[in-house]
């Protein structure tokens, strides 16, 4: 079997418009998708931000698109293939204490979790990560309450019924922020019941992003970390 061919850097020109701008007008970098974009058109991606200095997050990097793209690039890639993301350059250095918990209904959406953690770290914002904990075994959750109720932002990944963001915000006071995935059977698959169930919790004031957005997630707790952070300093 001939070896999968990788693409050489300089592959063509770049067709990508940078928002030099976009982090002082609303203090959130640019990243990149890759999702739909070629292999040639990241090698000049790539080839750009080297010549320029940028530094990139990049989402939905799947892992065969990650293959065909030239080992120089791959050495430079800080990969994740489990959230589909990479970093192109070094994440601002973590802060602490973690401001935001980030909580999965089930280990079948931790990849979304995981989404939104990377995106977290690489504007510099340290999350904790509490994994399947869905309202199926309601005793999981209870077990880490305080330690939920400890950060002002939750970030709740859940799919099939999505009940956990409903049960988070009847029990806690931090922001939740419900992340519908598309995991599950017959009408559960695609996420749309689990959008639906977000969308119409009971739950008062829970915000609801797009299906396996985690990178929506964690950018809407950077905007209200953002906003609330001449109040934390006070």
């Amino acid at each position: 079997m001939k070896p999968k061919r990788t693409i050489p850097a300089r592959a063509a020109p770049s067709e990508s418009l940078f928002d030099d701008d976009r982090q002082r007008r609303i203090g959130i970098d640019e990243a990149v998708y890759c999702e739909g974009k070629s292999p040639l058109q990241l090698a000049a991606l790539f080839r750009e931000a080297r010549h320029l200095g940028r530094r990139h997050l990049l989402t939905r990097l799947g892992q065969e698109k990650y293959a065909e793209l030239s080992p120089s690039v791959r050495r430079r890639l800080d990969y994740d293939p489990s959230s589909k993301t990479a970093f192109w350059g070094r994440p601002l250095p973590l802060g602490s204490p973690a401001r935001v918990a980030i909580i999965t209904a089930g280990t079948s959406d931790a990849g979304v979790a995981k989404e939104a953690q990377r995106t977290l770290v690489w504007a510099g914002i340290a999350s904790t990560m509490i994994s399947d904990v869905g309202a199926a075994g309601i005793w999981r959750v209870s077990k880490r309450l305080q330690e939920i109720r400890e950060h002002p932002i939750v970030i709740v990944v859940a799919g099939m019924d999505a009940a956990l963001p409903t049960v988070l915000g009847g029990l806690v006071g931090s922001v939740v922020i419900g992340v519908p995935t598309s995991v599950g059977y017959g009408i559960a698959s695609g996420g749309f019941s689990a959008l639906g169930a977000i969308l119409g919790s009971c739950a008062p004031g829970i915000l609801a992003v797009n299906i396996d957005n985690g990178y929506g997630a964690a950018t809407a707790a950077l905007r209200i970390l953002s906003a609330a952070r001449p109040m934390l300093k006070a």
